[in-house]
Protein backbone atom coordinates (compact mmCIF):
# COMPACT_ATOMS: atom_id res chain seq x y z
CA UNK A 1 0.00 0.00 0.00
CA UNK A 2 1.54 3.65 -1.06
CA UNK A 3 2.07 6.44 0.80
CA UNK A 4 -1.04 8.35 -0.61
CA UNK A 5 -3.95 5.89 1.33
CA UNK A 6 -5.55 8.75 3.51
CA UNK A 7 -6.89 9.44 0.03
CA UNK A 8 -8.37 6.05 -0.52
CA UNK A 9 -11.74 5.47 0.18
CA UNK A 10 -12.37 1.99 2.13
CA UNK A 11 -15.91 -0.20 1.16
CA UNK A 12 -16.48 -3.74 2.74
CA UNK A 13 -16.12 -5.90 -0.61
CA UNK A 14 -18.57 -7.63 -2.16
CA UNK A 15 -20.99 -10.33 0.36
CA UNK A 16 -19.45 -8.87 3.43
CA UNK A 17 -21.64 -6.86 6.27
CA UNK A 18 -20.72 -5.74 9.23
CA UNK A 19 -22.88 -5.46 12.04
CA UNK A 20 -23.16 -6.01 16.20
CA UNK A 21 -23.79 -9.39 17.00
CA UNK A 22 -25.71 -9.84 20.53
CA UNK A 23 -25.11 -13.34 21.02
CA UNK A 24 -21.47 -12.44 20.74
CA UNK A 25 -21.52 -9.01 22.56
CA UNK A 26 -19.25 -7.66 20.01
CA UNK A 27 -19.03 -6.38 15.96
CA UNK A 28 -18.65 -9.40 13.53
CA UNK A 29 -17.60 -9.18 10.06
CA UNK A 30 -20.08 -11.83 8.14
CA UNK A 31 -19.37 -13.09 4.69
CA UNK A 32 -20.92 -16.20 2.96
CA UNK A 33 -18.75 -18.70 4.24
CA UNK A 34 -18.34 -17.74 7.81
CA UNK A 35 -17.91 -14.69 10.51
CA UNK A 36 -15.38 -12.70 12.06
CA UNK A 37 -15.80 -11.77 15.57
CA UNK A 38 -14.18 -8.12 15.63
CA UNK A 39 -12.33 -6.64 18.91
CA UNK A 40 -13.48 -3.35 20.29
CA UNK A 41 -10.97 -1.27 18.07
CA UNK A 42 -11.62 -3.08 14.87
CA UNK A 43 -15.12 -2.42 15.55
CA UNK A 44 -15.15 1.20 15.94
CA UNK A 45 -12.98 1.91 12.66
CA UNK A 46 -15.22 -0.26 10.66
CA UNK A 47 -17.88 1.31 11.57
CA UNK A 48 -16.72 4.27 10.15
CA UNK A 49 -16.06 2.28 6.48
CA UNK A 50 -19.03 3.51 4.35
CA UNK A 51 -17.48 3.47 1.01
CA UNK A 52 -17.75 7.44 0.88
CA UNK A 53 -15.27 8.88 3.54
CA UNK A 54 -11.47 8.77 2.87
CA UNK A 55 -8.94 6.94 5.20
CA UNK A 56 -8.22 10.46 6.41
CA UNK A 57 -11.60 11.44 7.21
CA UNK A 58 -12.36 8.33 8.95
CA UNK A 59 -8.86 8.89 10.90
CA UNK A 60 -10.20 12.70 11.44
CA UNK A 61 -13.54 10.87 13.23
CA UNK A 62 -11.89 8.63 15.08
CA UNK A 63 -9.22 11.23 16.71
CA UNK A 64 -12.02 13.45 17.51
CA UNK A 65 -13.97 10.83 19.36
CA UNK A 66 -11.53 9.00 21.10
CA UNK A 67 -9.08 12.43 22.07
CA UNK A 68 -6.84 10.07 24.72
CA UNK A 69 -5.33 7.62 22.13
CA UNK A 70 -1.67 8.05 21.27
CA UNK A 71 -1.20 7.07 17.60
CA UNK A 72 -4.69 6.71 17.01
CA UNK A 73 -3.81 7.17 13.02
CA UNK A 74 -1.13 4.52 12.99
CA UNK A 75 -3.10 1.78 14.64
CA UNK A 76 -6.11 2.94 12.36
CA UNK A 77 -3.80 2.45 9.09
CA UNK A 78 -1.73 -0.37 10.15
CA UNK A 79 -5.69 -1.79 10.39
CA UNK A 80 -7.13 -1.04 7.34
CA UNK A 81 -3.57 -2.45 5.38
CA UNK A 82 -4.28 -5.71 7.27
CA UNK A 83 -8.51 -5.88 6.16
CA UNK A 84 -7.24 -4.88 2.83
CA UNK A 85 -4.40 -7.84 3.16
CA UNK A 86 -7.79 -10.29 4.42
CA UNK A 87 -9.57 -9.01 1.16
CA UNK A 88 -12.51 -7.85 3.74
CA UNK A 89 -12.32 -3.97 2.32
CA UNK A 90 -11.01 -2.47 -0.57
CA UNK A 91 -9.26 1.10 -1.26
CA UNK A 92 -10.97 2.77 -3.97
Amino acid sequence: MNGDILDKIPALRRGFRFQWEPVQECHVLLYPEGMIKLNESAGAILGEVDGQRSVGTIIEVLAARFPDVQGIDEDIRAFLEVAHAQFWIELR
